[in-house]
């Protein structure tokens, strides 16, 4: 895979992982009915649905930022999936595995975006920061 084909994924996924998680983000500190109601079903508190919302909107400000904050974006992904991954075992505990397919959708998009992540940066900020985490 060519180095532009590879940043072509990333763009394109980074563009659907900021407008999804972006929305959602938003629905959730706006108080969007059909993402408050889903949320609170699923039992999480009132001040979480913001306190995920605000992290998501930031998370997707990172994301945007070109070639710069990439240990930032580093974290953004790890949140991501981690919502991702509690997004689908609450949904598969309180309604089933067909409540699921968007929590399977977005981990299969953000897995190929965060590879063709590091397949586009894996210049000196990846080998530097294992330099440095060895010498400590």
């Amino acid at each position: 895979m060519t180095t532009k084909t590879a940043k072509t994924i990333y763009w394109i996924g980074t563009a659907l992982t900021s407008l999804w998680f972006g929305a959602s983000g938003f629905f959730e500190v706006t108080r969007n009915p059909i993402v408050w109601d889903i949320t609170l079903a699923l039992g999480y508190p009132v001040y979480f649905i913001y306190v995920l919302g605000v992290a998501k909107l930031l998370g997707v400000a990172v994301l945007l930022v070109p070639d710069k904050l990439l240990r930032l974006k580093e974290w953004v992904f790890a949140g991501i999936f981690f919502d991702i991954i509690f997004a689908f075992a609450s949904k598969l505990s309180v309604f089933g595995f067909s409540a699921t397919v968007d929590a399977i959708v977005a981990f299969i998009m953000v897995t190929v975006t965060y590879f063709m992540f590091r397949k586009v940066f894996s210049g000196p900020y990846f080998n530097q920061s294992m330099v440095v985490s060895a010498t400590n």
